[in-house]
């Protein structure tokens, strides 16, 4: 396998097309993200249907525009890569369907990616690109989106990356509890970046929310579904609600929401202008709380494996008081925490194609009878 290989990365795990050609799983010649926040914007979250529909209509326009900005042809690359899971099934049998019809039509290799794997390769592509980075192990990362929320610890074994899992959300994941919160408060969506924005305009010790308290070996949680370091955010969704009830809040909430409505897309200002004190601090309170609960868990994580190198990736990596509070937290314990840019927090498919490099290195190609896992475990 030649080492300067070029490959199409291809992601359609949730509600972004994108495709990506990198190569050497690291030189970046495109990127390119088709989004759908206008679609799914009025429901406040990701409808499955309308995002597989959305897939369906962009996923060739997307593929060629990728192609055209590296330079490259379906024929010059050398490999295609596609996400297998996790994500919604619609969604990721979009991008499925078209990687194996391009493997078929050209007899070129496909390599599956786990779409938590390719969040860790995002921040290693990127550092990979300073050309002074050594990876120190254990490697402990935290992939936080809108959809996940999971603790990896990670080695190298010759070209190949293995993972355990040692850590998970017991229900909701962060970035979800950011959206819900969000639409619990007429903000907008996605709820993360607005939130984000409104927390620094409030007071984050205004509202007191009691951290998630887990109990392992919980009788009522099969063993399978417990790990060592787990997380829960239901909980403070349904704080936050109470609060709204309590404080009466809903007045405002429907005001806002109505000024909304006739706004495509509004900018944070805007939404700015709608909250009062109340709301705001309400915002910054919520954040404070998932933001020390990310933060402390995490580290004790760190602590307890004695972790040298901790990656913090996902949609929600790109929060700025979480960068933050990592980058001062963990500097005092002399850990180096590495993230993405904000530009690959989010899906993308650059980084898929980075983390199929060591499989293309591997020969670890994909069988023609794979297909979508929705739930694909990532070891």
């Amino acid at each position: 396998m030649p080492s300067d290989a070029c490959i199409l990365g291809i992601e359609t795990s949730c509600d972004e097309t994108a495709a990506a050609v990198v190569c050497s799983g690291k030189r970046v010649l495109s990127n390119v993200v088709s989004s759908q926040i206008a679609v799914h914007q009025p429901y406040g979250g990701v409808v499955p249907e309308l995002a597989s529909r959305e897939h369906l209509r962009a996923i060739v326009p997307v593929v060629r525009q990728a192609l055209a900005e590296a330079g490259q042809s379906y024929e010059s690359v050398h490999a295609f890569a596609v996400t297998q899971g996790p994500g919604l099934a619609g969604a990721l049998l979009v991008g499925i369907s078209y990687a194996k019809a391009l493997t078929f039509a050209l007899g070129k290799p496909l390599i599956t990616v786990n779409h938590l794997e390719g969040h860790i390769h995002a921040v290693l592509l990127e550092e990979r690109q300073k050309g002074n980075f050594q990876v120190e192990f254990p490697l402990l990362a935290l992939v936080v989106s809108g959809g996940h929320t999971h603790l990896f610890l990670a080695e190298q074994r010759g070209e190949s990356w293995v993972y355990r899992n040692i850590g998970r959300t017991r229900d909701d994941a962060a970035g979800e509890a950011y959206d819900k919160v969000a639409k619990l408060l007429a903000l907008g969506y996605p709820g993360g970046p607005i939130i984000d924005f409104l927390a620094r305009h409030g007071d984050p010790h205004a509202v007191r929310f009691a951290p998630a308290q887990i109990k392992h070996g919980n009788r009522g949680v099969p063993r399978d579904k417990q790990t060592q370091h787990d997380f829960s955010y239901s909980g403070i969704k349904t704080a936050v609600l109470r609060y709204v009830e309590l404080e009466g809040m809903r007045e405002s909430i429907a005001a806002r929401q109505k000024a909304l409505a006739g706004v495509g897309k509004p900018r944070p200002e805007q939404v700015l202008e709608l909250c009062d004190k109340k709301t705001l601090d309400l915002v910054g309170s919520f954040q404070r709380t998932m933001v020390n609960d990310l933060v402390s868990k995490t580290l004790e994580a760190a602590r307890a494996h004695e972790s040298r190198t901790l990656f913090v990736t996902g949609g929600v990596a790109a929060n700025s008081e979480l960068r933050q509070r990592f980058e001062s937290d963990a500097a005092r314990e002399g850990l180096n925490v590495y993230f993405p840019s904000r530009k690959l927090s989010t899906d993308n498919a650059a980084m898929i194609a980075a983390a199929a490099y060591p499989k293309y290195l591997a020969e670890d190609f994909a069988s023609p009878e794979f297909s979508a896992e929705a739930s694909l475990v990532l070891r």
